[in-house]
């Protein structure tokens, strides 16, 4: 259960930070004013008023605290005079229905009361009404006492100071001039000299290019803060009993909730928060490991280039689904140093089929949600150099991580191609393979998916034709 502890510090102390430092940056002075820490100190306490008498229709989730059906009127007779006074009442107009009437500012405020296992009014769930009741009158009374003070936190930021920001670009520059290759704009024209409908040539544009980056943003969730604690963007007090803001589960920055929205999209995810290398997102795995694709990704097509590019089938035959789980726990277990060689695994459809799953189990698919449509859009244009065009657009609109990764990917799947004489896999059999594997429409709705697999199987099938041109 969790116990209303509140912290307290000598009124009127201003803090000199040794907070902020560390993992987010080298260590700053600063003096953090502690009014809203000061007041959740002054908040009114909860004050339990009971019946006297034993109430037979009393839910069992409630205590001494719960008065029956009474009316407004007679609750706030018990309440009158006491802040942070509280009872709970079953509602005479929908009976079975239960309300919290709680003293604060010389009126009583009346609440839906909810249980589920916890008892709540709105988003936060509490182990007892006490605790909720005791969260509820420190968030009152700080934004009755400084609602202007609230309102201009994030006004003036700390964040860019704390060397977190200038850090991240110092990798970033390190991480891209490793080889990262931009996204390169084409046109696709047609050649006079050329009687095939659809000419592969390609120029390209005087226009500069944007400069990418391996941008990510926090993966904020609501978290329960053990002690005093002060946001990371804003450098102010973290108020509540519980849920008093969000941490990045990737990075474990931690802020404000409202200061979550104004935090910008540089979450550099730490390793050891990433619990496993399937099912993780693209990006916050090749952020977190510092490499340009996925080790599973390089080290896969690695050793089937090796060793497979022949093999009749690949990627359409598929390898026994528990060795293909091995290999997967092997990655979540080992990561780099996951054994995947031919001692370990002689059938190479066992590594294909671990490649394919490693795309299926993403979170967000190699080619994202938002533009699921765009590409679907384009495979259904008539004109060949229209649909390159279109295909071309939305390649330029992925996620840095998730271009890089379709880049190489495709680029392997040409090369398989150029064995279809041994292995019987060219461009369309592999889009048949890949299509609803790289591609997923975002609502998850198993017709659209059904009429779009055509779509999805020319989409991936142009990709590796001209992928040459394309990336």
């Amino acid at each position: 259960m969790l116990h209303s502890t509140l912290y307290f510090l000598p009124r009127n102390c201003v803090l000199t930070t040794l907070i902020f430092g560390g993992k987010h940056g080298a260590f700053i002075n600063m003096h953090v004013s502690l009014t809203v820490y000061q007041l959740q100190q002054e908040a009114p306490r909860p004050k339990r008023i009971t019946c006297p008498q034993e109430m037979e229709s009393r839910p069992k989730y409630y205590g001494r605290e719960f008065h029956g059906m009474i009316s407004r009127d007679y609750a706030d007779e018990l309440l009158a005079g006491t802040e942070g006074a509280y009872l709970i009442r079953e509602s005479q107009r929908q009976p079975g229905t239960y309300t919290l009437a709680l003293r604060f500012g010389h009126q009583t405020l009346n609440y839906r009361l909810f249980y589920d296992g916890k008892h709540f009014v709105g988003e936060k769930r509490f182990e007892s009404v006490h605790d909720l009741v005791t969260d509820a009158l420190i968030t009152l009374y700080i934004e009755t006492k400084a609602a202007e003070y609230i309102a201009k936190m994030t006004t003036n930021p700390i964040y860019e100071h704390l060397g977190y920001t200038s850090l991240l670009k110092d990798k970033m520059v390190h991480r891209l001039s490793r080889g990262r290759t931009e996204p390169r704009r084409v046109t696709f024209q047609r050649d006079e000299k050329i009687s095939s409908p659809l000419v592969r040539r390609s120029a390209l544009k005087d226009t500069p290019e944007k400069q990418c980056s391996y941008e990510k943003i926090h993966n904020f969730k609501v978290h329960t803060f053990r002690g005093p604690h002060w946001c990371e963007y804003c450098a102010n007090f973290m108020w509540g009993l519980i849920a008093q803001g969000v941490r990045c589960s990737d990075c474990g920055l931690n802020v404000h909730k409202q200061c979550s929205k104004l935090v910008p999209s540089d979450c550099q995810p730490d390793l050891r928060r990433i619990k496993k290398v399937f099912s993780c997102d693209l990006t916050t795995l090749v952020k977190a490991h510092n490499t340009t694709r996925p080790m599973v990704v390089d080290m896969c097509i690695r050793e089937i280039e090796l060793r497979g590019m022949k093999s009749e089938g690949l990627y359409r035959v598929s390898g026994f689904s528990e060795h293909i789980e091995d290999v997967r726990l092997a990655f979540d277990r080992d990561g780099e140093k996951a054994d995947i060689s031919a001692s370990a695994y002689a059938d190479i459809n066992i590594i294909a089929g671990a490649l394919k799953l490693y795309f299926r189990d993403l979170p967000i698919p190699v080619i994202t949600f938002d533009l699921y449509s765009k590409f679907i859009q384009a495979a259904k244009l008539p004109n060949a150099e229209s649909r390159l065009e279109a295909i071309h657009e939305g390649l330029l609109q992925l996620p840095p991580a998730h271009y890089e990764t379709l880049r190489y990917l495709m680029a392997h799947l040409k090369r398989v191609t150029m064995f279809e004489k041994y292995n019987l896999m060219n461009a369309e059999n592999l889009g048949i393979v890949f299509g609803p594997t790289l591609m997923q429409p975002p609502e998850q709705n198993a017709l659209t998916t059904l009429n779009d697999m055509r779509q999805q199987k020319l989409v991936v099938q142009l990709i590796i034709e001209h992928e040459d041109v394309l990336f």
